[in-house]
């Protein structure tokens, strides 16, 4: 029997996405993605973006506080192991995505740790078949699919990159600027792009400066942008530079970065506490291999105004994989909401469920 709804992915998008089906009696099926070298490398490990994070400050509801006796309460026996992990500084991304994760299971959302490697929106009910990645090759139908697989942040490529990821190195300076590392502190921007600027200009809030990196002699930005960092007094350009190393050690975390000319003027190191790519990102739709539509930057698009709904009917996009300018915990978490009850509305439309069964459209049960 086709599954009423499946869920891809497992961000905040996801896991919002699990937690309504579920409570309206859909009975969601996640794949929430595998444990997997591959998945290291590329960014893209259950959980989403966010359990790459240290400190999480702005998603609403956890401010700074010691919360190790309600994630020991809250998570089941598996996951237990956060609460002798937490720093209390505040909530940390691993525990919102873990609690968010037992959120839905709470609700009986069943999770399945693997890949969804094909998926036929060709025909309803619509197939997918799963990457084999837990020894077996799942073989699924769906009457309605909810694609919350997120984008993964480009970054440099670099080993000692790599190295000190969250501990100095970012690719989101609205999630990570704020944290105490960053303040009144020197500061490295790479790339010569509108996100670029973006970053480096609201990183002038907390740095004592900030370099901004790029390869040529002229920002790509537009030029109301690169007027913008031209003239902040707290912005230096660095021309024709690229990193070619990041320095720092286990105590500190990233100290600098060794600065290579791209037109042969050699290396020099220049300190820093950290480095923010602002490179682009990438949305996680390879396995889509094409059969909805995206938008000139390759994600995915909404097709009805306000509305998850992507080029094929019943399917649904909620999170980074169809926003390329929010980017934001809260506002993935936000669509995956709005997904859900889309998804309801819409197989309810279709006769396939009864409208609203559980009252997930209930003021009163939302609030709860």
């Amino acid at each position: 029997m086709p599954e009423q709804v499946v869920i891809i992915g497992s961000g905040p998008a996801g896991w919002t996405a699990a937690i309504y089906a579920a409570r309206a009696n859909l009975k969601p099926l996640v794949f929430e993605g595998a444990i997997s070298e591959e998945n290291r490398q590329s960014g893209t490990l259950p959980l989403g973006q966010l359990a790459l994070t240290t400190e999480v400050e702005n998603f609403p509801g956890w401010p700074a506080g010691d919360v190790s006796a309600y994630l020991k309460d809250s998570l089941d026996e598996e996951h237990a192991w956060l609460a002798d992990m937490h720093q209390k500084e505040g909530i940390s991304g691993p525990e919102l995505m873990h609690l968010m994760r037992q959120q839905a299971k709470n609700f009986e959302t069943r999770i399945v740790t693997d890949d969804i490697a094909e998926v036929d929106f060709s025909q309803r009910p619509f197939k997918l078949k799963s990457a084999g990645a837990s020894g077996d090759v799942q073989e699924i139908e769906a009457h309605s699919v909810i694609i919350a697989t997120g984008a993964s942040a480009n970054y440099l490529g670099l080993e000692s990159e790599d190295r000190f990821k969250n501990r100095g190195v970012s690719a989101c300076a609205v999630c990570d600027g704020a944290l105490p590392r960053f303040r009144n502190k020197p500061l490295v921007v790479v790339g010569g792009g509108d996100s670029a600027v973006e970053e480096a200009d609201y990183l002038t809030k907390h740095a004592e400066k900030v370099f901004l990196v790029h390869r040529r002699d002229a920002l790509r930005a537009s030029p109301i942008m690169a007027d913008r960092a031209k003239n902040n007094p707290k912005i230096e350009m660095v021309w024709n530079s690229e990193v070619t190393e990041v320095y720092g050690d286990d105590e500190k975390g990233m100290t600098g970065v060794k600065l290579s000319s791209t037109t042969g003027e050699g290396d020099r190191d220049m300190d820093a506490a950290g480095m923010f790519v602002a490179i682009g990102h990438t949305p996680n739709t390879k396995f889509l291999k094409g059969q909805l539509e995206m938008n000139e930057k390759g994600y995915l698009k909404w097709t009805v105004p306000f509305r998850t709904n992507t080029s094929v009917e019943g399917v649904f996009a909620a999170g980074d994989v169809s926003d390329d300018y929010y980017r934001q915990a809260c506002t993935a978490a936000g669509t995956g909401c709005m997904a859900a009850l889309d998804a309801e509305r819409w197989l309810a439309g279709q006769g396939i469920v009864e409208e609203a069964t559980a009252g997930a459209w209930s003021t009163d049960a939302a609030k709860k």
